[in-house]
């Protein structure tokens, strides 16, 4: 029973971004009754400053480079993309920082949203503190949900705080182009802002501390989006480190790197991985320490604690820093918790067992630089270390299929499947090249469906699109000169 001064229901979500949002649905959907808690914007991370206006800065800057692609279009296409106009319609895709649409989703489904911030005190209990200073206190009948994200990972470097560097949030709410900016990172935000921000006039400077970029991928990923940055103007820098920063009296950002060289430039963006969001909530009040991610099993559920009511969505568990993944693991929680609570195995769910139990196997990923990558499942070294017995097959996009061709004078893109050849289904696929991602869902079905090859061949490729592709590339399995 909760205390007269505690307000209770049966499931509490610790944050209102789209992870929260899915695991409150789905633990609403089975009857439950839902608080969300958000301390800043209901819609999170995603929605105001990653997922949603990173895309809308980097469409106007890849529509521009697919049309100088095509001979006829290419003449239409005269000046500089106008960074006030994309600035204008990332604004709108954000609802200008205004979350009250998503709020009222929340009250649409049935949940009741808390602002302020949350923090746990002790077992099913948050303490919320509202901006004014005010506090209240929810208690959980069944179940707590942390989806509290994650924050950027500045490194511990000298002059780091003189030198206010950009992180993701300033590099997409940004609205002014700086004559030079130096992105730090080769990872996916690295590459991608690095992308857009050329794309609106900069003068980008990329520096990576390994040899490659994107370097979880398949090599070859790397190479051709260092080519594309490179074509676009990009000076991209690989194997070197930033030592120290400071700002310089005429407001410039100052990096000794060690190569013993130094750049100047207007802004600097650190795109150096992320820590989770868990530094301030309460963990140590139930015996875990702030700041780590937390250990999950495939419902979500957190793994330390007792009697199984904490649950954790999204980058929090690091299990993939991915929103459609977090999403896909909220929805996961929410009918694993509303199982649960109705006293039924879960695989008597109302979505079934499946959607009470997450599976990683096949997790997509995509980077929407210029040419674009995308990615599920094992890269072929990931399957070898895995052991298992395997056969790469690898297609060069544009010499291989009309439909590329047709989509982009002189398309340049490579293709790879990875082959389990003891079950002859595919481990993972890798695509690099204009219009790829949306091509991924394929991918992402073969995978996750462990679609074996000979039914492969019966999904038959309209033409000439760029699908095609999926055709060239069980031919070159079955061509292959040890194909068994």
């Amino acid at each position: 029973m909760a205390a007269d001064n505690e307000t209770a229901y049966e499931v509490l979500v610790l944050g209102a971004g789209p992870i929260g949002q899915n695991a409150a649905e789905r633990a609403r959907a089975a009857g439950l009754t839902v608080a969300l808690i958000e301390r800043e914007l209901v819609g999170g991370e995603c929605s105001y400053w990653a997922c949603v206006p990173s895309k809308a800065l980097l469409r106007p800057v890849i529509a521009v480079s697919d049309a100088r692609r095509v001979d006829g279009a290419r003449e239409a296409v005269s000046g500089p993309i106008d960074a006030a106009g994309v600035f204008g319609r990332r604004n709108r895709y954000v609802s200008d920082w205004d979350d009250s649409g998503q709020a009222d989703w929340v009250s649409e489904i049935g949940a009741t949203l808390v602002r302020g911030h949350g923090r746990l005190d002790g077992a099913r209990r948050i303490v919320v503190t509202a901006a004014s200073g005010e506090t209240s206190v929810l208690a959980a009948r069944h179940a707590v949900v942390v989806c509290t994200g994650s924050r950027p990972a500045l490194p511990d470097l000298p002059g780091i705080d003189e030198a206010r560097p950009w992180t993701n949030r300033q590099a997409t709410d940004s609205s002014y182009v700086p004559q030079h900016l130096a992105v730090v990172g080769a990872g996916g935000v690295g590459v991608e802002m690095a992308t857009a921000w050329r794309g609106l006039g900069s003068r980008v400077t990329l520096l990576a501390r390994g040899s490659g970029l994107l370097p979880r991928m398949e090599p070859f990923v790397g190479e051709l989006i260092g080519r594309g940055l490179a074509e676009m103007g990009v000076d991209v820098r690989g194997g070197v480190s930033v030592r120290a920063l400071r700002r310089a009296d005429g407001g410039q950002a100052i990096l000794d790197l060690d190569d013993g060289s130094e750049l100047r430039v207007d802004e600097v963006l650190f795109a150096t991985g992320r820590t989770p969001l868990t530094d301030d909530i309460g963990l140590e009040t139930i015996g875990l320490t702030p700041g780590s991610w937390l250990d999950v099993d495939d419902t979500c559920r957190v793994r330390a604690v007792e009697d199984g009511w904490l649950y954790a969505a999204g980058d929090v568990n690091h299990r993939a820093l991915l929103t459609h993944q977090g999403k896909y693991q909220g929805r996961i929680a929410g009918a694993a918790i509303g199982a649960r609570a109705a006293g039924k195995p879960l695989d008597t769910a109302p979505w079934g067992r499946h959607a009470t139990t997450a599976d990683h196997h096949a997790v997509p990923q995509a980077f929407f630089t210029d040419p674009e990558a995308a990615a599920v499942g094992l890269t072929a070294e990931q399957a070898q270390r895995a052991g298992h017995r395997v056969r790469t097959v690898d297609v060069q996009i544009g010499d291989a299929v009309m439909g590329a061709r047709l989509y982009a004078d002189g398309y340049t893109g490579r293709a790879r499947m990875v082959v389990d050849l003891d079950r002859e289904h595919l481990l993972g696929v890798t695509l690099v090249g204009p219009g790829v991602t949306e091509m991924l869902h394929s991918a992402t079905i073969a995978v996750a469906g462990e679609v074996p090859i000979d039914r492969l061949w019966h999904a038959v490729p309209c033409f000439p699109t760029v699908s095609e592709l999926w055709l060239r590339l069980l031919e070159a399995y079955r061509d292959a000169p040890d194909h068994n």
